[in-house]
């Protein structure tokens, strides 16, 4: 079996060989682990919403944030609390992936609005599925309606951010520790603004991340294995 590996292996085009496997394993087993890592988490983090288990470290947390109120730190955090915005999120999107569909690009621009939709409606299935209510802990200066898990606001970002700062590195290689590192504080304060605001318990936002990580490396994945047959289709 293995002979017959390496014979397919050497079988393919040259490009593909030094190019495109190498990236593939390393997204395919380090995406892997962190995919399954982040469904593990949410999946503890589930169990415990659905037996009460969470309350008091979520409680704490949210009452620690709360001494840090003060009117500048408010109209900071609601202004970045709107970059998540699951609305301003899937315009973003919109815009990008026609700007895809302009350079020919209609594999990533499908892959752009896989992830997007499919991340704001796997939130919503999520959400009334568990039905948890919202924090009450102290009056709120943003209005919010439906349930509080997963946050929305932490598993879109993560999935639209991720998936840009994702097509960035890639076509400007040279930018992409600057780009991720981006990104990643981007997604982590998105998150630390539904604290911030009361909107939503920690576990919220911690499996909104962990959702929003697996259902990303899946639209990867799914992108760079087209990508892959498409090039061997074409040699």
């Amino acid at each position: 079996m293995r002979e017959n590996l390496k014979k397919f292996i050497f079988s393919l085009p040259k490009w593909v060989r030094e190019h495109l496997l190498p990236l593939l394993l390393t997204i395919r087993v380090g995406g892997l682990i962190l995919a399954g890592f982040a469904l593990w988490s949410f999946a503890e983090i589930a169990e415990e919403i659905l037996e009460r288990e969470s309350y008091f470290f979520d409680k704490q947390i949210l009452l620690a944030i709360a001494q840090w109120h003060n009117p500048l730190a408010d109209r900071i955090v609601v202004g970045l609390t709107y970059l998540g915005q699951p609305t301003f999120l899937l315009i973003v999107c919109t815009v990008l992936g026609m700007g895809l569909l302009f350079n020919r690009k209609r594999s990533e621009a499908t892959t752009l609005a896989i992830a997007a939709f499919g991340a704001a409606g796997l939130n919503l299935l999520l959400k009334d599925l568990f039905a948890r209510d919202r924090p009450q802990l102290w009056d709120r200066i943003v209005d919010v309606n439906f349930y509080s898990f997963p946050s929305g606001h932490a598993m879109i970002s993560m999935v639209i951010y991720g998936a840009i700062a994702y097509l960035l590195a890639i076509n400007f290689p040279k930018w992409r520790v600057a780009i991720v590192v981006t990104a990643v504080f981007l997604i982590l304060s998105i998150g630390f603004t539904r604290l911030y605001l009361g909107v939503h318990w920690p576990t919220d936002v911690i499996a909104g991340y962990a959702a929003g990580i697996v259902w990303l490396v899946t639209c990867i994945l799914s992108l760079e294995l087209f990508k892959a047959r498409r090039e061997v289709d074409r040699d």
